[in-house]
């Protein structure tokens, strides 16, 4: 396990700082580069749709899971492990 990483992103010209697992950061970097995408941009899109009561950092996070679980991964990120 790792530590969050704090890092800037600009979301409508606006600084601010979000931390993550380097996993998710790596899965929006591969999420978006599998969409043709910036992850800057990405993670704007992800912002402009969560509702207010939601954290940023909460909301890649669930970004990054629905991803995965829908199966839009780049194949790179590996399957959820099956627990039953």
């Amino acid at each position: 396990m790792q530590v969050p990483a704090k890092r800037s992103v600009t979301i409508d010209g606006h600084r601010t700082s979000v931390s993550l697992e380097d996993a998710f950061w790596r899965a929006l970097g591969q999420i978006a580069c599998a969409r043709g995408d910036k992850r800057a941009a990405l993670i704007a899109a992800i912002d402009h749709a969560r509702p207010p009561e939601v954290g940023l950092a909460t909301a890649l996070r669930l970004f990054v899971l629905h991803e995965i679980r829908a199966g839009k991964d780049t194949g790179q990120l590996g399957p959820a492990p099956d627990k039953a």
